[in-house]
């Protein structure tokens, strides 16, 4: 069975770099990114219009390519974390958690037993359609390999941040910027780069204190250095619509004069 690349290199203490998948839905742009030397990708079908149909087919070009994704769904909870665990993703990326009782719902559906009540789907993507071992072993291996990562979007949610850092099953911390800006009230404000690296120091102090791992969105190398220096291992470059508007746009301005 086919292992999880992302939670391997995590493991072994690794920086991983990824980057946003927004707009793009060609399951060979993963091809495109794994060429140009990223280690994953993270799609968002939060605040796109991205399928499930979609992210099926990208999932089974990642497990083709060896190149994981990251997927986050629009709502963190069972009937998402089920479909896309059935149809091959082995990452999420849980937004809006706020209390330890919904870090433990999401452990509880991404999990079989005896760890979860993860929904048994038979035969699918999310074992390679293979046969191998018995159904115990694929239960157990699936729930090794499965990662999970949560964000912290509201002030309420850093209330009980080592309650849900300190919880098994829960692989990652994060936060949201612009939410989390949003609801501190600084959100376009001149204090708000300040702010929020406060909380995403926190957010590293409760990772490192219980044993997990902290990822973080960057938009220059010299922010991505100054986290991978503070112990940050997943590291989110930018997305597919910066990078593709601000190559188009430079190129324009010079053109154009």
């Amino acid at each position: 069975m086919q292992g999880n690349r992302l939670r391997a290199g995590v493991q072994r203490g690794e920086v991983q770099i990824g980057t946003w998948i927004t707009m793009v839905r060609n399951p060979e742009i993963l091809m495109l990114l794994k060429s140009a030397g990223l280690d994953y990708a993270r799609i968002d079908m939060e605040h796109t219009a991205m399928s499930i149909e979609t992210v099926g087919a990208m999932a089974a070009m990642a497990r083709a390519l060896d190149f994981p994704i990251v997927v986050r769904p629009p709502v963190a909870n069972r009937e998402w974390i089920t479909r896309l665990l059935d149809v091959g993703v082995w990452n999420l990326h849980c937004p809006q958690v706020e209390t330890a009782k919904q870090a433990a719902e999401i452990v509880a559906a991404s999990r079989y037993a005896p760890r979860g009540l993860r929904g048994t789907g038979g035969l699918s993507a999310a074992t390679n359609y293979g046969t191998g071992g018995t159904p115990a072993e694929r239960r157990a291996f699936a729930n090794r390999e499965v990662f999970v990562t949560v964000m912290l979007e509201t002030a309420g949610a850093f209330d009980h941040l080592d309650e849900i850092a300190a919880m098994d099953g829960i692989d990652a911390l994060t936060l949201g910027p612009a939410d989390l800006a949003q609801d501190l009230g600084v959100f376009g404000a001149p204090e708000q780069a300040r702010v929020i690296d406060a909380k995403r120091d926190q957010v590293i102090a409760a990772a490192r204190r219980h044993g997990k791992a902290a990822a973080m969105l960057v938009f220059s190398p010299e922010q991505l250095d100054q986290w991978r220096k503070a112990g940050v291992l997943l590291l989110a470059y930018s997305s597919d619509v910066d990078m593709l508007h601000g190559g188009y746009s430079a190129a324009m301005t010079r053109i154009r004069g």
